[in-house]
């Protein structure tokens, strides 16, 4: 069976990355944006790896600019405005498309595992994906669900 742990990444500095080496820690795996709307999410989901880092949880941070083109940076731009305006500390990834055909094979695995409002598909940016433990989707979370609002789910994987 496929997990979470199964997938590599690029990192923002250009890196791959593993993400089996975060095996045996909940993720949350996000689809950011930094000219959007929900970007003040941020804020709360800096706040939420801070705040579980010692229990296990890891945020992992996915630019995209599929969504009204509201990433319009490159990744050194995105890594200096996470950095500078957010004090962003958790791993964020190169920029990716989330849906389509060029789609990250992370993504279109996380789509299959937990479908939303326009089924398999992600309907914008700060999209959430909660993984377990054993490296299982166990939740999916729109963009208007606030990083702060997942904290009593949060706690169920840890």
């Amino acid at each position: 069976m496929t997990t979470a742990y199964d997938f590599t990444a690029k990192d923002i500095d250009g890196n791959d990355v593993d993400l089996g080496d975060y095996r045996g820690r909940p993720l949350l795996i996000v689809n950011t944006a930094s000219k959007c709307g929900f970007t003040p999410q941020y804020q709360g989901l800096e706040e939420l790896s801070r705040t579980y880092a010692e229990s296990g949880l890891v945020v992992l941070g996915f630019p995209c600019d599929q969504f009204a083109h509201q990433e319009p940076g490159d990744d050194e731009e995105i890594k200096n405005f996470c950095s500078l305006t957010y004090d962003v500390t958790f791993p964020m990834f190169a920029k990716i498309e989330v849906n389509g055909d060029d789609a990250h094979p992370l993504y279109r695995w996380l789509r299959q595992q937990k479908s939303g409002v326009l089924g398999n598909r992600i309907k914008w940016n700060f999209t959430k994906f909660l993984v377990d433990r054993s490296g299982a989707v166990v939740d999916r979370f729109a963009p208007t669900v606030k990083p702060e609002k997942l904290t009593g789910d949060i706690d169920k994987v840890l």
